[in-house]
């Protein structure tokens, strides 16, 4: 991709830097830097890296046109295309003027991103209800595959030869307005870079808000852990919250659109307070967001889809996430009343029997009949043993029940979205099947319709490719957890039957004996 130099630019030695003059032409060399930069190669051979913000891509430019009702309230917008009604496979090849018979002297012509201008649609027509909306802009194309696993076949995001991932740790509480406001700041580190950077849970709350604005019609994106008023800086708060942030951000870690969007690696990569600042800006102008993110995603090679067989699995993978719903939530029901039995009234009744039988220990030493020692101390040991286990008791949910319910927290909010996100897909079908009846009565021509079921045919592409991430996740995950809570259960009641303790366990062997 070639590129035009808007600023003049002075690399700081030792930082990689590239040196640019304005108006120079540099061509990109690696997009994926992340942070607010791209690395760059010079008209001399040099290559390293330049401030995003400083250059401008001039002979790569795609133009589309989305097609609304005139009301504003489609939920969906298809993009024109070319003649043919599909994408080109070759877009990045497409000349300037290609799609819209504009110059880059057009009036649409805005550099990074364009500004819609108006038109009345083919005809003039004042009966039809459609307006067509021309949009310039640049673009990184998603892409999608077909894989076969277990013998079924499915689409699937591209996902990336390495996995992202990233450790929030090391809290610490900041000041601000000399010390009147206090925050606590985390330390998140990303493993590409292995460079820590800091944020606050603001950040945190500013990226998820980016992430849905962007993608949440075709993506699935959980809420953070809530925001809390008092009790802020207490050590335990502070503990789960950290905890919390790391599950929100492993998950989006693991989302191959996600986690390579330029939003989310400037989150993790940013250089120093200028390039977030600069990075933030950049991400809240952004216009490619909402139903426009199906613009950016290609079906790699792919036919299009029947769409009614769509809507058939569609509906099965609602009813799915419904009943996942339910059981997720009545399982979170259950293990929250368990969880408070184990620190409330259990231990009490296991101390209340380790009293008792300590108690009757009492009485039979006072009876002075000789030969009873044995009994009297292991029936002592026992009651001790039984104190023992209700502490056990008290500290296990932390050991396995806090893992199983943190998982499923998470599911709770993942599955929250789904229905926003098939409602989006439903309606694009539903317009779909009206599509016959505009063509019949003029208000859209063959052309448009075969358009706008080339664009629902990639939203279910999309829709499907979701479902799959979703459901390896799921079983990746509850494989993980299931297993590590039935170990901690085993190792509670390997505990339990052998005694917390070699005089515990003694004592139960001997009242046996006795």
């Amino acid at each position: 991709v070639t590129t035009r130099v808007l600023y003049d630019f002075t690399a700081e030695p030792g930082n990689n830097e590239l040196s640019v003059r304005e108006g120079e032409t540099i061509t990109i060399t690696n997009q994926n830097i992340g942070g607010g930069w791209i690395e760059a190669k010079n008209s001399r051979g040099e290559v390293g890296l330049v401030p995003e913000d400083y250059i401008e891509v001039w002979s790569v430019k795609c133009s589309f046109l989305m097609l609304f009702t005139s009301n504003g309230n489609d939920p969906w917008a298809v993009f024109d295309s070319n003649a043919s009604g599909g994408f080109s496979n070759n877009w990045a090849a497409q000349p300037e003027g290609t799609e819209t018979g504009e110059t880059s002297s057009s009036a649409w012509h805005s550099g990074g991103h364009g500004h819609p201008q108006a038109y009345q649609g083919p005809g003039n027509n004042s009966n039809k209800p459609m307006v067509l909306i021309a949009i310039s802009f640049y673009m990184m194309r998603v892409r999608i595959y077909t894989v076969f696993q277990g013998g079924e076949a499915g689409p699937v995001w591209a996902y990336p030869d390495y996995q992202l991932d990233c450790v929030v740790a090391d809290p610490k509480k900041g000041t601000k307005m000399y010390g009147l406001k206090s925050y606590i700041e985390y330390q998140v580190t990303p493993t590409t870079t292995n460079k820590p950077v800091n944020h606050r849970y603001k950040h945190f709350d500013w990226l998820y808000e980016r992430l849905l604005d962007k993608y949440g019609s075709a993506i699935p994106i959980p809420c953070l852990p809530d925001k809390q008023v008092t009790g802020r800086f207490e050590e335990e708060f502070i503990k789960m919250r950290m905890e919390r942030l790391q599950g929100w951000m492993t998950r989006m870690c693991r989302h191959p659109v996600v986690s390579s969007s330029e939003v989310f690696q400037l989150f993790l990569s940013y250089k120093d307070e200028k390039d977030w600042k600069m990075g933030k800006r950049k991400a809240e102008k952004d216009e490619t967001v909402e139903v426009m993110i199906f613009s950016t995603i290609e079906p790699e090679g792919l036919p299009d889809l029947d769409l009614i067989e769509v809507e058939q699995k569609c509906e099965q993978f609602n009813r799915f996430t419904r009943a996942m719903d339910d059981g997720v939530k009545d399982l979170l029901t259950i293990g929250n009343e368990h969880w408070k039995r184990c620190t409330g009234p259990l231990p009490k009744e296991y101390q209340r029997i380790g009293k008792a039988f300590q108690n009757l220990s009492s009485v039979f030493n006072s009876s002075g009949y000789e030969g009873e020692a044995t009994l009297t101390d292991a029936l002592t040991a026992a009651g001790k043993t039984y104190e023992d286990i209700a502490q056990m008791v008290a500290e296990q949910p932390k050991k396995d029940l806090h893992f199983l319910m943190e998982t499923n927290n998470e599911y709770k909010g993942l599955l929250g979205c789904f229905p926003d996100t098939i409602g989006v897909h439903k309606a694009a079908i539903e317009k779909v099947k009206e599509a016959d009846k505009l063509v019949a009565t003029g208000k859209i021509t063959t052309s448009e319709k075969i358009t706008m079921s080339k664009r629902a045919s990639t939203m279910s592409y999309a829709l499907q490719a979701e479902m799959n991430h979703f459901h390896s996740n799921r079983i990746y995950d509850y494989n993980r957890v299931m297993q590590q809570y039935l170990e901690q259960q085993g190792k509670f009641y390997e505990m339990v039957k052998c005694g917390n303790n070699s005089k515990s366990s003694r004592a139960f062997h001997n009242v046996g004996r006795c």
